[in-house]
């Protein structure tokens, strides 16, 4: 069985940092592309941030680009999103998503997502 398993989210001021990690199981993890994914209060789903099944390949939103740092380690099954200078505007729950096998940040063809981890930004 497929498992996403977000983690590392709180409460952080403005400027602060905080680091997500997806533990995964249930597949092999070094095969397939990686991506975050946001959905603020009231808004739609947000494309953050995507990597390679190697790791070799990473993606960004303009929203996030500089700030925010996406990372895999093969060995552990964990996916990590490291977030530097928040702000209020990256309120939001995060999700990790797997992409289908073949798939990558151009398609978006996801099959599992993990149940969210909330990040907010607030003084």
């Amino acid at each position: 069985e497929v498992q996403l398993v977000e983690s590392g989210g709180g409460l952080v001021q403005p400027g602060g940092s905080l680091r997500l990690s997806c533990a995964a199981s249930g597949f092999t993890f070094s095969r397939y592309a990686m991506s975050w994914v946001r959905q603020a209060p009231g808004k739609g789903l947000e494309w953050v941030s995507g990597i390679s099944s190697g790791g070799g390949s990473t993606y960004y939103a303009d929203s996030v680009k500089g700030r925010f740092t996406i990372s895999r380690d093969n060995v552990k099954n964990t996916l990590y999103l490291q977030m530097n200078s928040l702000k209020p505007e990256d309120t939001a729950v995060y999700y990790c998503a797997k992409f289908k096998y073949g798939s990558s940040w151009y398609d978006k063809a996801t099959d599992y997502w993990g149940q969210g981890t909330q990040v907010t930004v607030s003084s």
